[in-house]
This record gives C-alpha cells, sequence and structure tokens, in this order.
C-alpha cells in the first residue's frame, strides 16, 4: 500500500476534526470541503494532493467539487473555477482562465478533462485534448 496514495490523512488531522461536509476523490487524492467554504487536499500530489499553489483560492466560499482521475475543480461562490492536480489531466486551467472567472454552472469529467457550462449556454473544456 503507497500511503502518498491517500490512504494517510495523519498531517491534516487537525483540520479534518471537525466541518468537513464533503469529502472528493481522484485516483490517488482526497479533497475535504469544510463548513466555511475551504478545502483540505492529501494524497499523491501528482493527483490533486498538494494544493499549496492554489490554497489562497481555496481558504473560504468554494461550494463544490468536481473530480477527474487525477485532478480537482472547485467552483466559488463567485462561479470561478480553481484546478490543482495533474496538469495535463486537468489539473491546470491556466489556458482558459478568463473564460472560468465568472458564471461558471455546472462542470463535467472525463478522466482526463473537464468542461463547464456557463450561465450564457457557452461551453469551456481543458485538460487532455
Amino acid at each position: 500500500c503507497n500511503t502518498a496514495r491517500g490512504g494517510d490523512a495523519e498531517a491534516e488531522g487537525a483540520a479534518l476534526s471537525t466541518g468537513v461536509q464533503q469529502i472528493y476523490s481522484t485516483s490517488g487524492a482526497f479533497a475535504a470541503l469544510k463548513d466555511q467554504g475551504s478545502v483540505v487536499a492529501w494524497g499523491d500530489p501528482e493527483r490533486g494532493g498538494d494544493i499549496k499553489g492554489v490554497q489562497e483560492h481555496l481558504a473560504t466560499g468554494v461550494q463544490h467539487i468536481f473530480t477527474a482521475f487525477a485532478a480537482f475543480a472547485a467552483v466559488a461562490s463567485s462561479g470561478s473555477i480553481v484546478t490543482w492536480g495533474d496538469p495535463g489531466k486537468g489539473g491546470d486551467s491556466r489556458s482558459v482562465r478568463n473564460e472560468l472567472a465568472t458564471g461558471v454552472r455546472q462542470i463535467c469529467s472525463t478522466e482526463e478533462a473537464f468542461a463547464a457550462l456557463k450561465e450564457d449556454g457557452s461551453v469551456v473544456t481543458w485538460g487532455c485534448a
């Protein structure tokens, strides 16, 4: 058993002891959505277990998290999206950052990509093409 695959959340123990509303998973990591809209992640860093690069965007206001095989996408109350995990499998949405800044209504995923439905009826995709 590889503990880097999410089976050991000891380092996040205090953060996970109260207020967790939902838990989400990729193939090697978990993300917990807490009651104030913050996110705690653990597991394989290459599969979404490391949020250091986006932590400031996940501190409050997250309403829902969507998952792919090795990446997460979080929807904030503003309708903006924050992604993390394997960059080639949906964890890097910088190429469509402006399109995902507001108005996202729904997200769907495959193993390696995400599609966001916006309030204006348009669809934005990112991940493995």
